[in-house]
């Protein structure tokens, strides 16, 4: 017959034999329980004849309950927060194959394609999109004519410019003489969904992850 053994975990004990905290005891309770030791040292040693009166003790049980009730209700809120980014990333789990707009002026190709977008914020006569290398060598030309305000897409072809990497783009938007301001947008595929630091991060084809509130539009 073949005894089997089991590790055996061994809880220690202090030197008056009684149990020592588990570790899964919360901050608050053991501040709780450091103040009523406190609590009851100082009436064991308290001047018989100038004794604690009612008011001071009350005063100090509710002082010590606030706290408590303040370190609970953070603990709560961790745990709330913890709850809804799991719920976020079981949610954003729909979006997986989706395309998204983020704010960047990096275009990424896929398939010989990169797409973007420019939010203009007012009419412009003339629009135009500079295709550029990192470098900002300039590849090519997109002329997209009048624009009203608002948000208006683009494809540029790279099937020619095989060997850059990243190109980016800018925006030159103009009504007569006067300059339109206008912001870049990319366009990407999203590939995975994660969390880091307790925020939820989109995984994005052609780029590094982005946080979900970077996200401009899911098409």
């Amino acid at each position: 017959m073949v005894a089997t053994v089991s590790n055996t975990t061994t809880t220690p004990v202090s030197s008056s034999g009684t149990a020592l905290k588990s570790a899964g005891q919360t901050s608050a309770d053991a501040q709780q329980d450091r103040f009523l030791k406190l609590l009851v040292a100082q009436l064991n040693n308290q001047d018989p004849m100038n004794p604690m009166d009612n008011a001071q003790m009350t005063s100090q049980m509710a002082q010590i309950n606030t706290v408590s009730g303040i370190q609970q209700l953070n603990e709560t809120m961790k745990s709330m927060a913890s709850q809804f980014t799991s719920m976020q990333v079981m949610q954003g789990a729909s979006m997986l194959g989706h395309d998204v707009m983020v704010q960047s002026n990096t275009l990424s190709v896929d398939a010989g394609k990169a797409k973007g977008a420019i939010d203009l914020q007012g009419d412009a006569s003339s629009v135009s999109v500079q295709i550029l290398t990192p470098g900002g060598q300039l590849l090519d030309t997109l002329n997209l004519g009048a624009m009203t305000t608002g948000r208006h897409t683009f494809e540029w072809d790279a099937s020619n410019y095989k060997d850059v990497a990243s190109p980016m783009f800018k925006i030159v938007a103009s009504n007569g003489k006067q300059s339109v301001a206008a912001t870049a947008l990319a366009r990407d595929t999203i590939t995975s969904i994660g969390t880091s630091g307790g925020t939820m991060n989109i995984q994005l084809k052609g780029r590094d992850a982005v946080t979900y509130d970077s996200i401009q539009a899911i098409l």
